[in-house]
This record gives structure tokens, sequence and C-alpha cells, in this order.
């Protein structure tokens, strides 16, 4: 009798807590369909956004003033500014970025304590010089610091044809469209330095020559040793006898085309705010006005993309509006949601309108494929992502067995995603074989880790589970035995699988284990015995999971010593995959999902999201409301259907 009262205790809670996150989600849909939640990562954002209007000397105080108030609101107590709760006293190149922008907002003066304990902190840790790519290239930009006399990428790469051993077009598009105005304001040596730019010298830790710029190469503290072969191509161009001006014009120029090619309908940069930033300094360097209306609309979609938040407004890094749409249409269809519900025929609406039409840069290595993908954000026109499809079609699923014109939009999202699969048997984020060791070798900072686009085991589960549970496909499939050897390779000596855009380990084992159930794996078969061994050994004594950021930098598994609805969600559903009956570990799990509806601390807010190693991190705030909802959704349809 006692097991029988608290079974129905359990199904009650957990359809209560289902009800609960419905009601709220129905009421954040947006009137055209789509769900728009903030995208939050560092404040780096919200100082780039400070110094462009000042270096455009564009007046809008309002907004300045909103963007300083977050900024100053995550500085910590020893004047660092942090990527993630938990990480060891602070960043250094994010905390010269906000010292840097709260100064040039004009709402802090050096003399100011928080500033002193900024600068204190900077220079502990060495100073401008130990600084990241990003934050030295915006002092080289406003005059800070000193240009190199060659970036390490020559613009004279752009003339090689994407068929030649290494070109251009081996760096993936999301590193290319930041590449490209970074190695205009290289070469030109760009620098807009205006009489009310703040001075930086207080940040280094060396004696300044006369100018105010120190003797530092840009590429001090992240060139590797050893010559780049790179760099023979300039040279070999300077040597020709003839033309090599012309030939570095028109690879400026080429550059220039580049950027103005893959400029959305925003104005942004494939909508990167970061690229965005460093394309409007690019186009000064070419010789346009500030007010230029390619500047002028860049720069209105940058504003267009600042969100509110607790304390002022950010600057999101990109909008995911499609990617937020497209998981919360399948999961409220996951949760009962009947298709036929208007919040449900708004959102397939909106999501069929984003299906991309048009040939992107993603056709160059994969030159037989129809267009048919999705992207990230509302005006992503060019650059659909594997992980944004597959979450677009899911939710379609439905509409598409009863519409004859979302199953045609279907098919043809179904058959890009066939097409994207790498020979290794993976699949990428954005384009086909774009894993070139040259360029993952190249003595630049990241280019291991954010210059190429490998098979990663969070993209190859996920995209194996929506093609074994949705499009019918399983390992009577030569692509589906391919993938799961590419997983099985890939697969952590502990259990666990090592997840590229979300953090982390928690993140790729989940989409691994589902992928692997979804296509036909035993649940009994070793390397998923072996995960799910892994994973419940990572759970907390509350019944949820947790995991820092810590771990994707390190490439090791680092406990967060506390626990996240999204997490916890993963962990949750990859077991449910598993196993035909609750377990005392997944009915903690779901009882920690049902507490943290109404829990809102750091721990609801944490960056779960992977950007870029060790400097961007991101926190979805759709995702403590995402995830638990399907687990939940699952848990009930699996183990509660005969209750009810």
């Amino acid at each position: 009798m006692k097991r029988i009262f608290t079974e129905v205790n359990e199904m009650q809670d957990v359809q209560h807590a289902i009800q609960r996150i419905q009601s709220f989600l129905q009421k954040r849909q947006e009137q055209d369909g789509s769900w728009r939640f903030c995208l939050e990562s560092s404040p780096m954002t919200d100082a780039h956004m400070i110094i462009l209007f000042r270096t455009l000397e564009i007046d809008d105080e309002d907004l300045i003033e909103q963007l300083t108030k977050h900024i100053a609101s995550k500085q910590q107590e020893n004047g660092a500014w942090k990527l993630y709760p938990d990480e060891d006293e602070g960043h250094l190149s994010t905390t010269i970025d906000c010292y840097f922008a709260l100064l040039y907002a004009g709402r802090y003066t050096k003399t100011d304590p928080r500033m002193a304990q900024a600068r204190a902190f900077i220079r502990e840790k060495g100073g401008l010089t130990q600084a990241n790519l990003l934050t030295k290239l915006t002092t080289s930009l406003t005059g800070q610091y000193q240009w190199p006399p060659h970036f390490i990428v020559p613009v004279e790469l752009t003339l090689l044809h994407p068929s030649f051993p290494i070109s251009f077009y081996d760096f993936v598009g999301y590193a290319r469209v930041h590449l490209a105005p970074i190695m205009i304001c290289a070469d030109r040596k760009y620098v807009r330095k205006l009489p009310t730019t703040p001075d930086l010298s207080d940040l280094y830790t060396t004696t300044p020559i006369a100018s105010g710029i120190y003797r530092h190469s840009m590429l001090d503290g992240f060139i590797r040793e050893g010559q780049s072969f790179l760099s023979s191509i300039h040279s070999y161009v300077q040597r020709l006898p003839f033309l090599p001006a012309q030939l570095h014009e028109l690879s400026l120029r080429r550059l220039e085309q580049f950027m103005l090619g893959r400029i959305e309908p925003d104005g942004t940069l494939y909508n990167y705010s970061t690229s965005t930033y460093f394309m409007i300094f690019a186009l000064l360097a070419r010789g346009y006005s500030p007010d230029d209306p390619v500047i002028r609309k860049a720069m209105k979609g940058l504003v267009d993309s600042v969100c509110k938040v607790e304390a002022g407004v950010h600057l999101q890094l990109a909008t995911s509006a499609v990617w937020d749409t497209a998981l919360l249409t399948y999961t409220l269809q996951q949760s009962g949601i009947a298709p036929s519900h208007p919040a449900i025929q708004r959102a397939n609406r909106y999501l069929l309108s984003k299906q991309q039409t048009t040939y992107g840069d993603w056709k160059i290595r994969n030159p037989g494929a129809s267009p048919g993908g999705w992207g990230f954000s509302d005006y992503n026109t060019m650059n659909p992502d594997i992980d944004d499809s597959t979450a677009a079609l899911r939710a379609l699923h439905s509409l598409a067995q009863q519409d004859a014109t979302a199953q045609a939009a279907w098919k043809r999202g179904l058959d890009w995603v066939l097409s994207m699969q790498n020979d290794d048997g993976g699949w990428p984020a954005f384009e086909k074989n774009t894993n070139s060791p040259l360029i993952r070798q190249l003595p630049i900072e990241g280019s291991d880790t954010v210059s190429t686009d490998p098979s990663s085991a969070d993209l190859t589960g996920r995209t194996l589970e929506f093609l074994g549970s949705l499009a019918g496909l399983q390992l009577t499939d030569s692509r589906m035995q391919k993938a799961l050897r590419c997983l099985l390779r890939n697969q952590e000596t502990d259990g666990s699988w090592y997840g590229r855009w979300g953090i982390s380990y928690i993140y790729g084992t989940w989409a691994a284990i589902t992928g692997m159930m979804a296509i036909g794996v035993s649940p009994s078969h070793p390397a998923v015995q072996k995960a799910v061994q892994w994973l419940i050994r990572q759970q907390n004594d509350d019944g949820g999971w947790g995991e820092s950021c810590m771990s994707d930098e390190k490439k090791h598994y680092v406990p967060l010593r506390a626990s996240t609805p999204s997490q916890t969600a993963w962990a949750v559903d990859a077991l449910i995959t598993v196993f035909p009956q609750s377990t005392p570990a997944l009915a903690k799990g779901v009882r920690f999902l049902i507490s943290s509806i109404d829990t809102n601390d750091w721990t609801t807010s944490y960056p779960t999201g992977g950007g870029r190693p060790g400097g961007t991190y991101f926190a979805y705030h759709s995702y403590r409301w995402i995830w638990p909802l399907l687990a939940l959704s699952h848990y009930q349809n699996k183990y509660m259907k005969d209750q009810a």
C-alpha cells in the first residue's frame, strides 16, 4: 500500500511540474510563434558595444548607461570579472575589456576603488601582455598595443583556391568571419584613437616607449615554437618580380567582399556580435566613413541584439530564437501538447519560415547537396548548422505527417543533414570535412579548438537520436554503423564522452547514450554500461548533477559541487533511455528537477552552453525550462503510463 501511495504521489508531482512549465512557456511565446530568451555570455560583448559607441562617436547615453550597469554588476570582490561563477579568481582578458569599457563609458575614473581593484588584479596577472588574442586586438585597434610586423595569417591566403592543400576555407565559417576582418585590420595596422580614448598604460608591468605603446608584439604569449609555413606565402608574394602590391590589394578586396557577402538582413556578420565588432573596424580600415550605411546598419543590428537582464542590459553574442523555438516546440509536444494546439501551430509556421533556401559556404565541401537546414538565429539566412536543423526537424515531425508543404520541407532538411556526415562517420557543427591538421597546428591561440569543425560526440549523438527516433534509421543502415564506430572511438577511458557545445562530459555522454539507444544499440553494450555507471557516479547527494565549465578548459571532468537543472535533465534523460524501469538514481534526479522549478539562484543561471573553450560560455535563459520539461515528459511517458 505504501509503495502504491508513493507512486501516485510521484505521478501527481511529475504531472504538476510538467503543467507548471507548460503554462509558463505558453505565456512566454511571441506573437510570431517564436520564443526569445536571452543568451547570456561574459560582459566582453557589452564592453565591445561601449567601445564601438565611443569609437564611432555615437551618442546613446541611455544604452551605454544600461550596458555599464550590467558590466559593473558582474565585478567580483577582488576587482576581477569571471567567465563563470566558480572560475578561479577571475579572467584576465575579460577584466581588461571591462576596465577599458567602464573608463570609456565615462561613468568611472581610474581613482574609483573598483577600478583600482581591477587594475591591481590585471597587473598581478601579468598585465596586458598576458591577455588573449581578442583583447590584444581591441587594444591594438584603439592605440593601446603595438601591432606586429606581420599577422600570422597573411591576407594572400585568400588567393588560394579551396582545393589547395591549405586555404582560407580550411578555417570553419565562424572562424572565417572573425578572421577576415582581423586580417584586414592587422595588415593595415589600423588604429582609431580619439582624445577621449582611455590610456591603458597603467596595465603594463614593463616600461613603455615614448608613444605610450609598449614594445610587445601582439603575438607574444600565444605563438608556439616553430615558424609557421603560412609566413612563406606573404614572403613569396613580396618577392614576385611582378605586381606584388596589386596582388596584396586584391587579397584585401577579397576579404572585404567576403565580409560584405555574409552580412545578414539585420546588418550583422553571420549574426555574431564579435565578428560584427571586428567587421566595423575593418571597414573603417578600408576607408569607410563611420556614417556609412553598412556600418550604421551593423550598429542597429547590434542594438537590436541587446536583451534585458537582472541588472541593465546585455549584448548577446548571437540571438537564439530559432534554437529556442525548435527545442521548445518539440519538448512541448513531448509533454502532451497536441500538434493542433495554437501555440504549436504558430511555432511551426515560424520554423518553416526560417528554413534556409540559399547556398552558403557549406557547399564548398558538400557540393552535391541542396539547401534545407536551419540556423541558430532569427536572422541566419546562409549559415545553417546540424544541431538547429535536427531540432527544427524534431519539432516539425508531427506536422510533416499531415501537411504536404511541411513534409517537403522536412524531407529537404533530412536530406541536408544526412549529406553533412563527415568521412569519419560523425557530424560537424557547420561544415563537412573541415578539420585540417595544418590549421589545428597553427601557432595561433585557439587554432586547435575553434578554427576547424571536427566531428563531435554531442552532435553525432544528437543527430543519431533524431535519425533513429524520427527518421527510422537503425543499425542496419551503413551510415549509422559508421557513426556508431565514430562514437565508440571517441569514448573516454572512464566511460564518458566530451561534449563540444554543452558543458561538457555530462552533455556529451547524454548525447552519445541517447543517440546509441535510438538507432538500436543494446542497453547491455559495454560502452553504454560504462557510460551509465560513470553518470551514476557523478550524481550529487541532492539527486542532481552539476559540472563546471572548468571541464571544458582542462578537458577532463570537473564537478561543480552543486546541481544545475539542465545538466541534471541531461543525465536523467540519458538514464531513461537505458533502464526499462525507474531506478533510485532516476527517482532522485526527477525529485531534484521538480524542486528546481522554484529555485532562482546562481545554479539556475550557470552557463551550461559551450562556445570558445576558455573564452566563451553561454547561460541559455531557456535551458532551465527546456531540458527539465523534456526529461520529466520522457520519464512520465515511459514509466507512468500504466499508472494513469
